[in-house]
């Protein structure tokens, strides 16, 4: 499988949930599926890393449910799933390409995760009758899955 598909696809992981690809690259890195260790994203596979990524992911999940989240679509929101998209991309893709294309194309499929994302949920969520919180736990879900066959791979 292609370098750069994967760094797409965990860019759409960052577009659904912006803490979820890291935590994923970062337990990939450190379980030595991405041979990062001798490149400027060693500190990926350091022994902490995945705990931290992976509690700030916790949060996300916890955060996403709250009334108050501001939208995926908002400048700052978007602009943290196009940095961890492009920054997850590069760190893939450092392991068998290039930084740069991996870059892009983790800030490309950043992009199409969080617009296609939000189109999704927001047509599920009226296709259902309007609950949300059915919908967030699918997405949540779907990023876990998708990142964790993404770093498998």
């Amino acid at each position: 499988m292609s370098v750069y598909f994967l760094a797409l696809l965990i860019g759409v992981v960052a577009g659904l949930r912006v803490m979820t690809a890291p935590a994923a690259v970062s337990i990939a890195a450190a379980a030595g599926w991405l041979p990062v260790a001798n490149s400027w994203a060693a500190f990926m596979g350091y022994r902490f890393t995945p705990y931290i990524f992976g509690l700030l992911a916790l949060v996300e999940y916890v955060t996403d449910q709250l009334p108050s989240t501001p939208s995926r679509k908002v400048p700052q929101q978007f602009g943290a799933r196009i940095v961890s998209g492009g920054f997850c991309g590069a760190v893939i893709s450092t392991a068998g390409g290039s930084l740069i294309g991996g870059a892009v194309a983790g800030v490309i499929g950043a992009i199409i995760g969080t617009l296609g994302g939000y189109e999704a949920r927001k047509r599920l969520v009226a296709a259902i009758g309007g609950k949300d919180l059915p919908i967030a736990l699918l997405e949540d879900l779907v990023a876990i899955l998708l990142a964790l066959w993404v770093v498998s791979s």
